[in-house]
């Protein structure tokens, strides 16, 4: 039996991505975040993925403009956001997006091809492919008899090979 082949973020990914806007008010950003019940989602013009923002952008900018009580300019999407964000490619392979979600405090990636976005793909979304991948494989281990090979018979064909 053959191993199946390997997940990529295409086969897994959200490709409904709910985004904002770059000019959205911070305000707004906020509401649309609570609303969609959403820890973070892609700031985006057009399909073109600008960058990412978060409950924690917008939580840092409101404490500190509601803290220190500092005039600026209205702030919005696109002066809060994480530009240039870490993004992978819909052919990424699952055990590649594993490791960047193991190295690093993502929660959710943009799936992005030629600038544009096509999905967003979530530890949770990784998880539950790697945990599917792991079960069909196991259930090939089992169907699947291994001979471990007897050390001695390679240790004698090893002096039956060298001449001697």
């Amino acid at each position: 039996m053959s191993r199946p082949s390997i997940p990529t973020a295409a086969d897994f990914m959200t490709t409904n991505a709910q985004t904002v806007t770059p000019n959205m008010k911070l305000s707004e950003v906020i509401q649309f975040l609570l609303e969609h019940k959403l820890s973070n989602a892609p700031v985006v013009e057009k399909d073109v993925l600008l960058g990412f923002i978060s409950e924690g952008d917008c939580l840092s900018h409101l404490s500190d403009d509601s803290y220190y009580g500092t005039p600026t300019p209205p702030q919005t999407a696109r002066t809060i956001m994480r530009a240039h964000p870490t993004c992978v490619h819909p052919e990424t392979e699952m055990f590649a997006l594993a490791s960047i979600f193991a190295t690093h405090a993502f929660r959710h990636l943009p799936v992005v091809k030629d600038g544009k976005l096509l999905g967003i793909v979530s530890r949770r979304d990784v998880l539950r492919a790697m945990d599917e991948y792991y079960s069909q494989t196991e259930q090939d281990r089992s169907t699947t008899q291994f001979f471990r090979p007897d050390l001695h018979e390679i240790t004698n064909l090893r002096f039956l090979m060298d001449g001697r």
